[in-house]
């Protein structure tokens, strides 16, 4: 048997590929079907006896004709030696398509992975995912220290098995569903930012691998739909991931694209999502037909369910995407339940039907780094993460009764996108061993703010260097003229690059530095926290310290984010049930 085809003949399911070994009394994974067959001493449980033994502490034997995966004992480590190449390619380009389910799929699938023992045969899924090089369009893969930013793409691309009635054979696969996930410093929320695929905006130049290994730069585009930034004129992932950090502010660390199919299998692989109705539902476009009340969904119902745009609100892409929000809520509550957890057999087709549909960067190109990144989200609660979009109007240039597109309402959607800049959770987030460190925070901040209180000194008097401490290429540079040019701080200099990076931009300053240091602070929007005090005044004519640290998001930007999310913005927590409207 070749290494393509190892492990796969005759559709066997790789679930039932753990076996039985009773000189261990251990269960390990054989995936070359052939090399198992000729250890005698290895006993698969595929087909038992209802006489067979199992080994003490091993799992029942699970009754046929559909076994039981059994699952890995208690405290042990990854298998042992695997046999058998993984099976490679898994889906191919043609399996990229949309539908944020299959993103909700995907997420749930890492929040839930980590928990249950993330050696999951790891050559074998590796075998299984498809992996793109978006060369420097995100930072290469999140870091433990830092939120973490995933963005989550579905495409419209309509080939593969089963698809073809869908309509729209030709496209080529756009960004139709987009989810920025952001994840807190501390892992305790997350916020899960739509962008709707009508919105009116520009499209960076976008630098693409090519298949000889060359890169090509496709030219940007200006005032165009979003989600044109993938597909058209040969666009890769990398360049939605430039359009988003254009949108947003925020830098995407990595990103994950799932396939039209997924939604399908994974909808099925978890016995169904529960849904819940206001009203019944007759969708000839999208076949989706229910009667008002509640309904668990898998497979063809399910997508059409997700797909349907005539059933709900006004029966646009906008309330698509809360109804998708819904459904993906609704399904991590099913991934994270108990049934879900605790079977082996659920968890093994999960996996399997998520690295199927599932394309990635290389930051996150293997099982291996996928275990590590949900190792990171497995314990957010669910109740800590928030579905909102992207707050849009109506697309001022459209005539009357012909609007097609949005654009970002900028009043609504600035102090959103500052709490996810700035790592502030839309939720009402319980910390744990916070009470000793907020009250040593706050009576910081009160000090700041006192200092804060008294005389501010002219833009003209200002003396500060400026350093730069983990902020953007040039931010020192940038900077400084802009104190200079703009706001009249001429006393600034540029000194490069600080010694050591920092997290949050500081400003050092002397006693006797008190009212310059207010003024900058004002000038530049600079939180009380950012102010550092020496003991002792400064000499005559000695300059304060600037040091950008990696909040810093350019000259100009304020630093204070609100710390509440405006009252209006669409939102709906992750372990809420909400019936569709």
């Amino acid at each position: 048997m070749d290494a393509q085809s190892r492990g796969r003949a005759e559709e066997i399911d790789p679930a039932d590929q753990w076996v039985l070994n009773p000189r261990t009394g251990n269960y390990e994974l054989r995936l070359d079907r052939s090399a198992a067959q000729q250890q005698p001493s290895v006993a698969a449980p595929r087909r038992p006896s209802s006489t067979r033994t199992a080994a003490p502490g091993a799992p029942k034997a699970p009754k046929a004709p559909s076994p039981a995966v059994p699952g890995p004992r208690r405290g042990e480590g990854p298998p042992g030696k695997r046999g058998g190449r993984p099976r490679k390619g898994g889906g191919g380009g043609g399996r990229r398509k949309r539908i944020l389910v299959v993103t909700g799929g995907t997420l749930a699938f890492l929040l839930v992975a980590g928990s249950v023992g993330a050696y999951l045969y790891y050559d074998h899924l590796n075998g299984n995912l498809n992996v793109t090089d978006v060369g420097d369009a995100g930072t290469g893969g999140f870091k433990k220290d830092q939120p973490i930013n995933i963005l989550v793409i579905g495409t419209d691309k309509r080939s593969g098995a089963g698809n073809e009635g869908y309509g729209d054979a030709e496209s080529v696969g756009h960004a139709d569903t987009t989810i920025l996930f952001h994840v807190s410093k501390d892992r305790s929320n997350a916020t899960a930012l739509s962008i709707p695929r009508d919105l009116i905006t520009n499209i960076p130049a976008c630098p693409t691998k090519q298949p000889d290994g060359s890169t090509k730069t496709i030219p940007g585009q200006k005032t165009t739909r979003f989600n044109v930034s993938l597909g058209q004129e040969g666009r890769d992932p990398g360049c939605t991931m430039r359009t988003v950090k254009e949108v947003t502010g925020v830098t995407v660390d990595n990103f994950m694209m799932v396939d039209f199919n997924a939604v399908k299998v994974l909808s099925t692989a978890v016995g169904g999502v529960p849904v819940c109705l206001a009203k019944p539902v007759d969708d000839k476009d999208s076949k989706l037909k229910l009667d008002a009340g509640e309904h668990r969904l898998q497979g063809e119902q399910a997508l059409a369910f997700v797909r349907t745009r005539h059933s709900f609100g006004n029966h646009g892409d906008l309330d698509r995407i809360k109804t998708q929000q819904q459904f993906l809520g609704s399904m991590m509550r099913e991934m994270k339940s108990k049934e879900t957890l605790t079977s082996p057999k659920k968890f093994f087709s999960l996996a399997e039907a998520a690295t199927k549909s599932l394309t990635v960067d290389s930051g996150i190109g293997s099982i291996d780094k996928l275990t590590n990144l949900a190792g990171e989200l497995k314990n957010i609660d669910l109740k800590n993460i928030t579905f909102t979009t992207l707050p849009v109007l109506d697309n001022p240039a459209e005539p009357e009764g012909k609007k097609a597109t949005v654009v970002v309402d900028q009043r609504v959607a600035d102090p959103l996108l500052k709490m996810i800049q700035a790592d502030v959770s839309l939720t009402e987030v319980e910390k744990k061993e916070q009470a000793a460190k907020d009250a040593a925070d706050a009576e910081a901040k009160s000090k700041a703010d006192a200092l804060l209180q008294g005389n501010r000194a002219p833009a003209g008097d200002v003396r500060v260097d400026v350093y730069n401490g983990g902020g953007p290429g040039g931010a020192a540079s940038t900077t400084v003229t802009w104190l200079q040019n703009s706001k009249g701080v001429n006393k600034s200099s540029n000194r490069g690059n600080a010694p050591a990076k920092l997290d949050a931009t500081q400003l050092e300053y002397a006693p006797n530095q008190a009212d310059q240091a207010r003024a900058l602070a004002d000038l530049m929007g600079l939180p009380a926290t950012a102010l550092k005090m020496g003991s002792a005044d400064a000499a005559s004519k000695t300059p304060m310290k600037l040091t950008l640290g990696a909040d810093f998001k350019g000259a100009g930007v304020s630093l204070t984010a609100p710390q509440k999310a405006p009252e209006d913005i669409q939102r709906v927590e992750a372990d809420k049930a909400i019936c569709a409207k």
